[in-house]
């Protein structure tokens, strides 16, 4: 009799201590922590999340996760239960990491950096822990840097408008004749000098989105007309290359839209200049435009070396250049397609593409033909699936 119920006592003793022994990390998880069970009611919360987001445990365990753990954005607006990453988890069963904004006990937002992982038993949802941290720091410190970089970019400007206007000037012959040698090391001046621009200009672009200051100015638009600007402005470096550029109009007339010209210019540029860019000679670039209901798509197709698969889920990071193009290209910067990306968000529209190693490159931009509302204000938010 002794033995057994010694025997009976030591499961539960053991279960005793792993639960403690949970508990315990749990609680000690550096970061702020919050568990809830299928029903997203919050079962466990850490002292970290407790400071961040100033409820006491007791206020926290056993309410609805959605309702008490109020999400916003950057403009103050509630996040829709949808898009929070919590329920973005429970219907995935993946994890998922997000950047907004909680709104504390006392009514101050603060910026955290989210990571949510469903518990699952036999692929059903029992729960999920959310790990979140303060990201003010951090903030802070981007936005110093973004400000850095937008002044000196500025200051930039005027030596290199003074390096090309007296370059353009002695090419020209307004100071005297010069040698053929001498012309066409001035000509390399002047092309180091344009993509110095190029560069200037995108990092301003990338610091108006990033600190929420680009200006929209909406207006109708001619599509083709547009790409066709477009088109002339990169053909010298596609003739270079032998590489042909096709636009076509799938639809039955021409395409106007309501945005913003510049922007959209640019984000067309980009996205061609990169299409002939990575392609090789005798290559070929082709742009479609079609109307469908509501919005437009374009395409860019190109029969460049492609992204390998593995780089593909970070193609719109910022200084990201896939190890393919880092071998035969080594003047990009890895800035484009993270502008594009938000320029694409600012006009209220999408991006994706398909793409194969070796094979080629096709993006899809879908643009609103009207936008509902005149986008002032880009939101930053990094999603991660896993």
């Amino acid at each position: 009799m002794p033995r057994s119920k010694t025997s009976s006592l030591s499961p539960n003793r053991s279960t005793f201590e792993q639960q403690a022994e949970a508990e315990a990390l749990f609680t000690s998880i550096g970061d702020g922590a919050i568990s809830t069970d299928e029903f997203g009611r919050i079962t466990r919360v850490n002292p970290v999340a407790q400071d961040i987001l100033g409820y006491s445990e007791t206020e926290l365990i056993g309410e609805w996760f959605p309702k008490k753990i109020i999400a916003i954005t950057s403009d103050d607006i509630p996040v829709n239960l949808i898009d929070r990453p919590i329920t973005k988890a429970f219907l995935t069963g993946r994890s998922i990491s997000e950047k907004m904004y909680y709104r504390r006990k006392n009514g101050e937002k603060v910026p955290v950096s989210i990571s949510v992982s469903p518990i699952l038993l036999e692929g059903k949802p029992l729960g999920a822990v959310e790990v979140f941290r303060d990201i003010t720091l951090e903030e802070e410190v981007d936005r110093m840097k973004s400000e850095f970089i937008s002044l000196a970019s500025h200051q930039l400007r005027t030596p290199l408008s003074a390096i090309k206007t007296y370059s353009h000037m002695l090419v020209d012959g307004y100071m005297g004749d010069i040698t053929p040698t001498q012309k066409k090391s001035l000509r390399t001046i002047i092309s180091g000098a344009n993509r110095m621009n190029e560069l200037i200009s995108t990092l301003l672009n990338i610091t108006r989105i990033e600190s929420g200051t680009i200006a929209v100015t909406l207006r109708m638009v001619q599509l083709e007309r547009t790409i066709d600007d477009v088109i002339k402005e990169v053909s010298m470096m596609a003739a270079d290359k032998s590489i042909s550029i096709e636009l076509k109009n799938e639809s039955q007339a021409s395409i106007s839209i309501k945005t913003d010209a510049l922007i959209l210019k640019e984000i067309i540029t980009n996205l061609v200049s990169n299409a002939v860019k990575y392609t090789p000679e005798n290559g070929s670039v082709t742009i479609t435009t079609l109307q469908r209901g509501a919005d437009v798509l374009i395409t860019v197709s190109d029969t460049g070396w492609g992204i390998p698969l593995q780089s593909q889920d970070q193609i719109f990071s910022k200084f990201f250049r896939a190890p393919n193009i880092v071998m035969r290209e080594t003047t990009g910067t890895g800035l484009g397609l993270y502008l594009v990306k938000g320029l694409v968000d600012t006009l209220g529209g999408s991006i994706s593409f398909k793409s194969r190693e070796g094979t080629g490159t096709t993006f899809y931009l879908t643009l609103p033909r009207t936008p509902k509302r005149k986008s002032t204000k880009s939101t930053r938010r990094t999603v991660t699936t896993a």
